[in-house]
């Protein structure tokens, strides 16, 4: 069939499973990701594998407003006032998956040091798209969500430099005749990351003079979603973070465009049929066939995860003073992860010869598990918090 036809069902599948789920009072995101998993190669076959693949654009575009949209919550004024606690929880919350699931490959699940090493800087990538798609659903606000915001837009940053130094070691303890550089490894992601962020502030510095110039809110709608695919374009083409530079996209029309608020709230206007798409395709692309393959490190893996990321913020917040709520609940919105470790995975399978594989496998099936479950938890933990008001 045309690949519109593919579309077509997507969208209707990812709307109806949703509205029957939100019957039992469970997310949209939930909805469109189980709605996927329905119509996908795993139950129903109604979408091919191929198919999904041919609408990846969508899922590229969906992640490009979702990090302009994260960006916008850098508001300098807002960041000054919470000071330097945002850098400390994120580096402790990343950093605390990673050193906990080391830790544990080694010692309990007596895996090699380099198979360990890799499979515990995955740990640290967290995915904003689905805890962000929660907090518009049921517009959630407080010190938890002001918190988490900026947090997962670091966390991708943080991730980064964590596999480049864990992959360096590894391949070091793999070939100890090479030479490879600690310093290189290291100094590569931290270039990339600056570039991508630059990419960002150029665009947004064009987006807010090109903007003031715009006549109309559809010229000012199309300037704005032509501002975000240039910039995930460049990013693409010098194979730097797409999300950090949608993120300092967003972030520098918060600061320094004088008509901020329409350009960041405009985008509202062709944004949800796109991410409907996003979160049904990303429950086709979800393979349930990988759970069974995991085995006892892949559970484990699940678990000492999310254990080394509640721990990790709550011990940043706590130090930091932030407030209880945050203390309490900010690690339960930090279950999902997706794209980003994916991508990981699949790096890892050249710095751990043999064990790529199964490095792979664990980190999908831990997709499967926490892109079904984040949102539920998320939803749950920011009720607790008392910044879900009235849940749907």
């Amino acid at each position: 069939m045309h690949i519109l036809y593919y579309f077509s069902i997507i969208l209707f599948a990812g709307l109806i499973v949703a509205r029957i789920l939100s019957k039992v009072k469970l997310p949209n995101v939930t909805g469109y990701l189980i709605a996927g998993i329905l119509i996908g190669p795993s139950i129903m076959k109604l979408i091919p594998k191929d198919a999904a693949s041919s609408l990846s654009i969508i899922s590229e575009i969906a992640l490009g407003f979702i990090a302009y949209g994260i960006g916008s919550e850098f508001n300098i004024r807002h960041i000054k006032k919470m000071g330097k606690s945002i850098i400390w929880i994120t580096i402790f919350e990343a950093l605390g998956a990673v050193v906990l699931v080391d830790i544990f490959m080694i010692f309990v699940f007596k895996q090699s040091v380099p198979f360990s090493l890799m499979l515990g800087a995955i740990a640290a990538a967290t995915a904003p798209a689905a805890t962000i798609m929660v907090i518009r659903q049921y517009k959630a606000k407080g010190p938890v969500v002001n918190t988490l915001l900026p947090v997962v837009a670091i966390d991708d940053a943080v991730g980064i430099i964590a596999f480049g130094i864990s992959s360096a070691i590894a391949k070091m303890l793999m070939n100890p005749n090479k030479d490879f550089s600690v310093a290189k490894a290291i100094l590569i992601p931290i270039w990339e990351i600056i570039f991508a962020l630059i990419i960002g502030f150029v665009i947004g510095i064009l987006l807010a003079y090109i903007s003031s110039k715009a006549k109309g809110e559809d010229e000012l709608l199309v300037i704005t979603i032509a501002s975000i695919l240039l910039a995930l374009g460049l990013a693409k083409h010098f194979n730097v973070s797409t999300l950090l530079a949608c993120m300092m996209l967003g972030a520098t029309i918060a600061n320094m465009a004088q008509n901020s608020n329409r350009l960041l709230s405009i985008v509202d206007r062709v944004t949800p049929p796109i991410f409907v798409a996003f979160f049904t395709l990303a429950g086709v692309d979800l393979d349930l066939g990988v759970l069974k393959d995991v085995g006892l490190i892949g559970i484990g893996y699940v678990f000492v995860r999310v254990i080394g990321k509640f721990f990790g913020a709550y011990l940043g917040a706590y130090i930091t003073n932030a407030p209880k709520t945050v203390q309490k609940y900010l690690g339960f919105t930090l279950i999902p992860q997706a794209g980003v470790a994916i991508g990981l995975s699949m790096i890892a399978e050249q710095s751990v010869p043999g064990r790529g594989a199964a490095i792979r496998t664990i980190i999908l099936a831990g997709t499967v598990i926490y892109e079904l479950v984040g949102p539920v938890t998320t939803k749950l933990a920011l009720i607790k918090a008392g910044e879900i008001q009235t849940a749907e």
